[in-house]
């Protein structure tokens, strides 16, 4: 059944979700009391409906007036730590494209963390030009030279041809390289005013989608841990390290064709985080 069958189904009409009832059409309702003119019952809806909107607004203002909010948000978050905060996510980006200007609290750390795992499991990263503008975005200004001679060293042809690309890194022809990392959550380890320690939860795509691709596109999951410093006003990178999950038990998901998972990556961009 369509969406639209499913509107038509149960009442719904303009595309707003509402229901309508009709009530009988009879003169008089089945246990004798005489109906009440139609003109009333839409005073009564007109009166619900502005009586909602009052307590919607009230609700909705009522942080402002509560003196304890400020001493909540100054509480360590528990396991529920990655939902939205409700803070201002940041607006500006780096000249590499990655979020920049996070707050110099735990839920900026935690949100630049998360932006940097992403950046860090980018297809971008197997094209060296791309691989230091990155660096430079997202590294403390005094451990970029030496991330970008470890990572040269990782990043080499044999490590490229393992992964379906050709030894100068570029994409093979008729084929769609697939490098996307996606944060399932964060966790600060240790925080002050001017370092912290994030893990951050990831399931990550790798491979090459193409028909008769030898390293088709799969699904990995891992965990990030960096450790942040406030540098230049943001948080910036100083170490690094990844381990292997935790990983859910496999589902019985179809696996898809080589075209359709190149026709996604295509199609589907990819995420930004802030809390």
């Amino acid at each position: 059944m369509s969406l639209g069958d499913e509107h038509e189904a149960s009442g719904g009409y303009g595309g707003t979700g509402q229901t309508r009832t009709r009530l009988p059409d009879t003169g008089a309702d089945p246990y004798g009391t005489p109906r009440r003119p139609r003109s009333s019952r839409s005073l009564v809806t007109v009166v619900g409906v502005v009586v909602l909107l009052i307590a919607a607004i009230a609700f909705a203002n009522r942080g402002d007036d509560d003196p304890s909010s400020s001493d909540d948000a100054a509480t360590k978050p528990d396991t529920t730590a990655t939902a939205p905060s409700g803070q201002r996510p940041v607006q500006s980006k780096s000249a590499a494209g990655i979020p920049s200007g996070f707050a110099q609290d735990q839920e900026g750390a935690e949100s630049a963390a998360a932006n940097y795992a992403v950046a860090l499991g980018s297809a971008e990263m197997f094209d060296k030009a791309k691989r230091d503008t990155i660096l430079q975005a997202i590294t403390a200004p005094s451990r970029v030279a030496e991330f970008e001679a470890t990572l040269d060293k990782a990043y080499t042809p044999e490590f490229n041809k393992n992964v379906g690309l050709n030894e100068d890194g570029s994409t093979p022809r008729g084929y769609t390289f697939v490098s996307r990392t996606s944060p399932i959550g964060t966790k600060v380890t240790e925080a002050s005013q001017e370092s912290a320690t994030v893990e951050v939860w990831c399931s990550g795509l790798l491979g090459l989608a193409g028909e008769n691709s030898t390293t088709p596109v799969t699904n990995s999951w891992f965990t990030i841990t960096m450790k942040l410093e406030w540098t230049g006003g943001d948080w910036k990178i100083v170490t690094h390290s990844q381990k292997d999950g935790p990983s859910p038990v496999p589902g019985d998901d179809r696996a898809s064709s080589a075209d359709e998972m190149a026709k996604a990556v295509e199609e589907y961009g990819g995420f930004s985080y802030a809390r």
